[in-house]
């Protein structure tokens, strides 16, 4: 290829060859990143070199030379799937598969699973007879390749194949995947189990009873808890696809055993995948078999399968059949809840916290202000951040169901007291939902109840607060509108322009900067420039140079008139400042309002 080129470049003084001789070096190059730049240049290359020559030239080039890092392969399998077009289109998409099938076979799993999805891809483009005469050997050449890379690689193979073969074909494919299914290595096992769903999916209905069910049940007793989990999750497609009266005969003695599982990653797994399961095996089932295992799982002794359980009270709920969905919960499901609401690990009562809201919507409203409002009120107190906020955030569904009234009387005073409370963060995180609060209460209970509490964060003795609070009021004006700022907010914040506390008159001037834009023109005019001018007489410096960053954050909400005669001439004295910053900002403000 090299000869080639630079022949043909040289003889006809031809350009156009050149970058190829060039990423030829490059490949050849000591520097990782210039060989990963060329490898990403390649259908550049391809492009430049024609059809025929990338089939010729280019590609076995690139299956010889395959000795290269990690990220070379990995870009270079990506790029391979994409190349259709450019060896000819899908009558000669064949070539492609030489250098896929080596990459597919690297000791790197990303590089593999690269070079896997890769020919999944181009399977698409072969036709039939292609499939049989060039893609399925590969399979059967990594299905009993003597490492069990190119075995893993396989199982990711034959679903794509499968459905457009011949009868000969499907048969052999069928026990090639049998053979994977007890492989001695458990990585290929895991590779088989965690693509037996998919493979089942393509099957016909008797081979799925007659051979994926066994497979499936020796795998879900392998003796590695790795491959058992990966069990779990096929069941869901395998109890899809079968009809209901086979299910409990050939899938639940499987399921019930992994729900019981000795090893807590196959339990969290079914936890994970409860929803899912439940939809497939449907209501009977459910209410036979399902209600009690997910019981256990909700006291299981590891935390992480608690938590998982958790996750999923609320769309198992939600999913069970109408007729007796209240009395299963309030019989099996509730009593469980309320134990995990005082667990000892956060993360189960997070989890919980995150969908517990949801359950008022299926409880309605007795239920709701009996048996879950102690629950809610609970996990507000509770000492995990975490905790609390995921209960703030969602409880727009319980004001649906209830009421705000109701809500109020309960809820509130948590509420007010996590806004009072001695650690900052707690303050900070709460301060940060009164937004959401807010739009979630409306006004006028917000006037009411909530409206002190902000004025009070903004003058709290730490910092953090005092900014977060200031943004709140922003975020506050602009669900309210300007209005509301003009007849609740801003009259306020004014007024502690003149506290004594120098900290607390930077306040109001953090306020104006924040307010000046959603409130508008006419207020910020007539309400606040004023204010902000006073201020400039300030006996703390630290005050007048932020009176000068104010002028120029409100600036361009003002109009000409009042830059020129009102803020102009403040902004001048303020250049003259004995101090160094304050003279600093005004002069800087001067430029940005463009009043020199």
């Amino acid at each position: 290829l090299e000869g080639s080129i630079s022949k043909m470049a040289g003889a006809d003084g031809d350009d156009s060859l050149y970058p190829i001789a060039v990423l030829i070096d490059e490949l050849r190059n000591e520097d990782v990143q210039l060989r990963l730049n060329s490898i990403k240049k390649l259908s550049t290359i391809a492009l430049a070199l024609g059809v025929e020559r990338t089939r010729t030239e280019l590609l076995p080039f690139l299956t010889d030379t395959i000795y290269d890092e990690d990220e070379v392969l990995l870009a270079l399998a990506e790029q391979l799937g994409n190349f259709t077009m450019l060896v000819g289109g899908p009558e000669y998409v064949h070539c492609l598969l030489p250098p896929l099938e080596s990459l597919a076979t690297v000791e790197e799993t990303v590089v593999r699973d690269k070079a896997v999805e890769s020919l999944r891809k181009i399977s698409q483009e072969h036709s039939p007879v292609d499939l049989e005469v060039h893609f399925e050997p590969l399979v059967k050449r990594l299905a009993s390749g003597d490492w069990f890379t190119s075995r893993t690689s396989a199982c990711g193979l034959f679903s794509v194949c499968y459905p457009r073969v011949s009868s000969t074909v499907k048969a052999e494919i069928r026990q090639h995947f049998r053979t994977l299914c007890s492989d001695d290595t458990p990585m290929v096992r895991r590779a088989a189990a965690s693509k037996l769903g998919e493979f089942a999916k393509v099957l016909e209905l008797d081979y799925v009873k007659s051979d994926i069910i066994s497979l499936f049940t020796a795998l879900a007793s392998d003796e590695q808890d790795s491959v058992r989990l990966l069990a779990v999750e096929a069941c869901v497609s395998i109890a899809t696809l079968l009809p209901q009266e086979d299910l409990e005969t050939l899938v639940m003695p499987t399921l019930r055993q992994a729900a019981e599982d000795k090893s807590w990653r196959v339990r969290y797994m079914v936890a994970d995948k409860f929803s899912e399961l439940q939809k497939a095996v449907g209501p009977e089932i459910t209410k036979n078999d399902l209600v009690p295992a997910f019981q256990n799982l909700l006291k299981d002794c590891e935390a992480e399968v608690r938590a998982a359980a958790a996750n999923k009270v609320k769309e198992f709920c939600e999913n069970l059949p109408e007729d007796n969905r209240e009395q299963i919960i309030m019989t099996h499901i509730l009593p469980c809840v309320k134990e995990l609401v005082s667990d000892t690990n956060q993360h189960v009562k997070s989890a919980l916290a995150s969908v517990i809201m949801g359950l008022s919507t299926i409880l309605g409203k007795d239920n709701t202000i009996e048996h879950l409002l102690p629950l809610f009120l609970a996990q507000l107190k509770d000492e995990c951040p975490e905790v609390r906020l995921n209960i703030i955030s969602n409880l727009d569904c319980v004001n649906e169901v209830i009421g705000i009234r109701q809500l109020s009387q309960s809820l509130l005073p948590a509420i007010v007291e996590l806004a009072e409370d001695a650690k900052w963060r707690v303050r900070l995180a709460i301060i940060e939902y009164m937004p959401l609060l807010a739009g979630q209460l409306g006004v006028e209970f917000f006037d009411e109840k909530l409206n002190t509490l902000c004025m009070a964060w903004l003058i709290d003795h730490v910092y953090a607060i005092r900014e977060a609070a200031t943004c709140n009021l922003m975020k506050l004006v602009e669900k309210f509108g300007a209005e509301w700022a003009q007849n609740t907010i801003v009259p306020k914040v004014l007024g502690m322009a003149n506290d004594p506390n120098y900290l607390h008159r930077m306040t109001t001037l953090f306020c104006i900067n924040a307010l000046s834009e959603a409130c508008g023109q006419e207020i910020t005019t007539k309400q606040m420039l004023p204010v902000v001018l006073k201020m400039s007489n300030d006996q703390v410096a630290n005050v007048r140079f932020n009176v000068a960053k104010s002028l120029q954050k409100i600036g361009p909400v003002l109009d000409s008139n009042a830059l020129q005669t009102e803020v102009k001439p403040v902004l001048e004295k303020l250049a003259t400042d004995t101090d160094m910053d304050v003279k600093y900002f005004a002069q800087e403000a001067i430029s940005v309002l463009a009043l020199a």
